[in-house]
């Protein structure tokens, strides 16, 4: 799922992503609850004809953007307050206001609010976190009023714990949620550590419902998270990279500002079918980004997802073919999350 914040994924239309195949994307209940509002958005019909979007749309429910504001939050029983940093108005996030808002803006799957534990972290701070995040998701069961139309993922915490882990993914497993959300990962911890945390909810999450690992990550993250049974993904890296002059490739991440490029009349992924990759040289895009033109990071945002998308086709793939071929596509997946050699 490609992250459109507050409402677009930054720099591409509707038009270009049902182009690059995208099927579903990610916006933000807290951004969106800040500005426009929600009331706004349910007045004008929701969220999908906001932004011109007919496909499904999954909302963060806020956690982790209060988790980022540590100097502007104050997180109790009840819920969590904030200071805005758009208008400095202090906000009152609690499970039955994240569901509110996010079932009026109409959009697909819902998120439930938790406490987002950071890393590194002492046990018992891990096992106070978890449980208030259990106590949360309940309160975010009984506030639905929209079942039908909105389904409600909950999230597993626990740290980097495997036993941890492993309890509350049996725990909110028993709810009979309609997804399931691995999250409290990608927030500086080795890869690793993350997978380990990946392999224990595999253990006990249910097989016939969604698994989704939150805002993870490179091709080889995205790879051996799915061999090991999520899928559902989300991250800003695609059209962040996009906008700061990083591609992914075939041949690895490219920057395509580097001098080397500066009369390469080469596409920039010579396999990728993409509009910019079939329209556009290397020479052409270096020369768009140092003249800081605008259309620069939006050809090259335009590449990534779409190269994040046959990613996703290519794990499908491989995954019915069995594995040999998920092992090929770990060796292909380390190639593309590294630097092009110089």
């Amino acid at each position: 799922m490609p992250v459109g914040t507050a409402g677009t994924v930054k720099g591409l239309t509707p038009a270009d992503l049902r182009a690059a195949s995208v099927a579903m994307i990610l916006a933000n209940t807290y951004h969106l609850w800040v500005r426009p509002g929600h009331r706004l958005l349910g007045r004008l019909g929701g969220l999908h004809g906001f932004m011109g979007w007919d496909g499904p749309i999954l909302t963060d429910s806020g956690g982790y953007q209060v988790f980022s504001l540590r100097e502007l939050r104050r997180v109790g029983e009840e819920g969590v307050k904030f200071r805005s940093p758009h208008d400095g108005e202090w906000r009152h996030l609690t499970p039955e206001k994240a569901v509110q808002i996010q079932e009026s803006m109409g959009v697909d799957v819902a998120m439930a609010l938790d406490e987002c534990i950071p890393w590194p972290a002492q046990r018992e701070a891990v096992q106070r976190s978890t449980a208030r995040t259990t106590r949360w998701l309940g309160r975010c069961i009984g506030a639905r009023l929209k079942p039908r139309s909105t389904a409600l993922f909950g999230i597993v915490q626990g740290g980097m714990y495997v036993d941890l882990r492993t309890a509350h993914a049996q725990e909110i497993s028993e709810l009979g949620l309609d997804g399931y959300a691995i999250g409290g990962l990608s927030v500086g911890e080795p890869r690793d550590d993350m997978l380990a945390m990946v392999d224990a909810c595999d253990r006990v999450l249910p097989r016939n419902r969604p698994r989704y690992l939150m805002g993870v990550g490179y091709p080889l993250d995205i790879v051996e998270a799915a061999v090991r049974g999520v899928d559902m993904f989300d991250c800003v890296l695609p059209t962040r990279s996009g906008r700061f002059g990083q591609a992914f490739t075939s041949e690895g991440r490219r920057t395509i500002k580097h001098a080397r490029y500066r009369e390469d009349d080469e596409s920039l992924d010579p396999l990728c079918s993409c509009y910019t990759c079939r329209s556009f040289s290397r020479a052409y895009l270096r020369h768009l980004f140092m003249a800081k033109e605008l259309l620069a990071p939006r050809l090259l945002s335009l590449h990534n997802v779409s190269f994040y998308q046959a990613l996703m086709a290519r794990i499908q793939e491989a995954i019915q073919e069995g594995p040999a071929a998920l092992e090929r596509l770990r060796s292909q997946a380390r190639v593309w999350s590294r630097p092009v050699p110089a």
